[in-house]
């Protein structure tokens, strides 16, 4: 078992979220690989999201996860089997999206299936992504008249 390849691909799971989160979108980039199959689901879109290169990954993640709009995911019990320079991972995953101008929150949770590949420049990179939800669930802030935003990273009024 190679521990220390099986701590790069948690690590850059980990920076793929938090780059994700903070809106750094050319880290957030580096996270995947040049022709990355991405296959994300969600009923808050209406429709499966399917993406086969890096760029609109990240076009699509920066024009609908913009500084509108709070995220935060959290991944764990990964199970990660190496082979050679190709990697497979399963990820338990959560993430909350709240959008103030459209006053919602989604919440879910399921499971990452992840390809990974070391690529030529010695970084481990996502080759393939993909979940299935658990569940996901919508909240009108309307309908929670006692809920309010007391700090949020984007909006400059609330900063502390």
């Amino acid at each position: 078992m190679d521990l220390a390849t099986i701590e790069e691909i948690r690590q850059l799971k980990y920076r793929y979220f938090r780059t994700l989160d903070l809106k750094m979108w050319d880290e957030f980039g580096d996270c995947l690989a040049e022709d990355v199959v991405a296959r994300y689901g969600t009923q808050a879109m209406d429709k499966p999201l399917h993406y086969d290169n890096r760029a609109d990954v990240v076009e699509f993640m920066a024009g609908n996860l913009g500084e509108g709009i709070v995220t935060i995911h959290i991944a764990n019990h990964p199970e990660i089997d190496v082979h050679g320079d190709t990697a497979t991972g399963s990820w338990a995953f959560e993430d909350t999206v709240i959008v103030p101008d459209f006053k919602i929150i989604i919440r879910g949770g399921g499971y990452y299936i992840d390809e990974y590949r070391k690529d030529a420049d010695g970084k481990w990179r996502i080759a393939a992504t993909k979940y299935e939800r658990i569940f996901e669930s919508m909240t009108s802030l309307e309908d929670t008249p006692s809920f309010k935003l007391i700090a949020n990273r984007w909006d400059p009024s609330l900063k502390h």
